[in-house]
């Protein structure tokens, strides 16, 4: 069998061979490969006066979102300067019948520009340094073969390897193929996904969730669409499919069931518009600003820039407080306590005034005092302040009024009681009453010891 396999692969080696000496004149044609350089160096001069005139245009449209598409922004220059080049090169071996050694020469400049153009787009597309590399090395030798028969000689000899299964023969040519073409589609949908998150954000007539809903779906439908032109560029029949399509339902069904819910019940939060990013929404122990709703989860960054991941299902399943649902101003309570003995419209003005004078507290509504208990030890009051900005936190506003509070009833003399209470002894035993007598005499005796001069005095 390996045998067998060595054989054709030799056999189809030394065809190919064969065919490029063939190819090979008597003499050099140097008029056409003296042009071909020339046309290189026409063709680079050319891709870099377009390139350097069009990609400031794009990057200063696309500049004020530069952390959307940054890497994409940073080798656009060399990206454009390198596909015109590339295609102008492969134009010219389409368009003329170029002696064998004008081709390579023209075959190897074009296939140099792709490969490093494939590498810069992959990068972009955030693909690790040495998988773009490989997959910039695998399309430079698939381009440069053009210059010797094209792709064909190469099929002929990585189809010699393989193996049969049924109907189907599985090569070497398959898998570089498929391993590459599914790689490229992937850096694409990633890439695409960025210049269509980059139009969303510089779009002035959409909202935040209409953007983030533009966003997740363009990306499932750019899903979609890689996933049924890879098959069509495998050669895959879709009929073979519908055998596991029974056993791949129920493993959604079962395994990734949680990961399915979570994907859709973020569509629907942001179609409904029930939350959305910016909001200040309470889940439980957590409380904070939606920055992103994702696939799977809503980020919620809290004042002590923690970043909570719920699952989207727990929104749509659980209780919400969502605090800027309708309106993003939010009222807030904070209580306070003075004497009995205060002078009551004094201590409501200065409350008043310590609202009014902290910053955030709106001054429509106004702020205003409500009288909420007599307690055990103090008049119990509630001032009521409104804000416009929860996700700059709450806690920190209570601080702020209580503290300007502190130090204005300082300076008027309004007392803040603690805690009192009255003891009343109905009984005392008199042993105990002739030892607090001693004791007492005792302490009035040393107090007069001490009150004596001493003789050094």
């Amino acid at each position: 069998m390996h045998l067998k396999t060595c054989h054709n692969v030799f056999m189809n080696l030394s065809q190919i061979i064969e065919n490029i000496q063939g190819r090979i004149p008597d003499t050099v044609n140097e008029v056409e490969l003296f042009s071909s350089f020339a046309l290189i160096i026409m063709a680079a001069f050319i891709s870099w006066i377009i390139a350097k005139f069009l990609a400031p245009k794009l990057s200063a449209k696309f500049g004020e979102h530069e952390g959307t598409i940054f890497e994409l922004l940073k080798f656009l220059p060399k990206i454009i300067f390198e596909l015109l080049f590339g295609v102008i090169m492969l134009s010219a071996l389409a368009l003329w019948s170029w002696q064998i050694y004008a081709e390579f020469c023209i075959g190897f400049a074009a296939a140099l520009a792709m490969a490093a153009a494939l590498n810069h787009l992959l990068r972009a597309a955030n693909i690790g340094y040495f998988a773009s590399v490989g997959f910039s090395i695998i399309a430079f030798f698939f381009i440069f073969t053009q210059s010797i028969g094209g792709l064909t000689s190469l099929n002929i000899i990585l189809s010699s390897i393989g193996f049969s299964i049924g109907e189907y023969r599985f090569t070497l040519w398959t898998a570089i193929s498929g391993i590459f073409a599914i790689i490229l589609l992937l850096a694409m949908v990633r890439l695409s996904s960025r210049v269509i998150k980059a139009i969303l954000l510089r779009n002035p007539n959409l909202d935040d969730a209409q953007k983030a809903l533009g966003e997740k779906l363009s990306l499932v439908t750019l899903v979609i669409i890689s996933f049924f032109i890879g098959i069509d560029i495998l050669g895959i029949d879709l009929t073979a499919l519908a055998v596991f399509s029974g056993a791949f339902g129920l493993a959604i069904g079962f395994g990734l069931q949680k990961t399915f819910g979570n994907l859709i019940a973020g569509i629907i939060l942001l179609m409904d518009r029930s939350i959305k990013p910016g909001d200040v929404i309470a889940v439980g122990d957590s409380f904070g600003e939606v920055k992103k709703i994702g696939i799977r989860a809503v980020s919620v960054i809290t004042r002590d820039s923690k970043e909570h991941l719920i699952p989207n299902e727990n929104l749509m399943t659980n209780e919400v407080e969502n605090w800027s649902y309708t309106s993003r101003k939010v009222r807030i309570k904070i209580p306070v306590g003075v004497s009995y003995n205060s002078e009551m419209e004094l201590v409501e003005k200065l409350m008043i005034q310590a609202a009014s004078e902290t910053p955030r507290v709106l001054k429509r509504p106004a702020p205003a005092i409500w009288w909420s208990n007599y307690g055990a030890s103090s008049v119990d009051f509630e001032i009521m302040v409104w804000i416009s900005d929860p996700e700059e936190g709450v806690g920190n506003i209570r601080s702020a009024v209580l503290r300007r509070l502190w130090f204005l009833f300082k300076e008027n003399d309004i007392e803040i009681p603690f805690p009192q209470h009255d003891l009343n002894i109905r009984t005392i035993d008199d042993e105990l009453v002739s030892k607090l007598t001693i004791l007492s005499k005792d302490a009035q005796t040393a107090k007069k010891i001490s009150k004596k001069p001493s003789k050094s005095q």
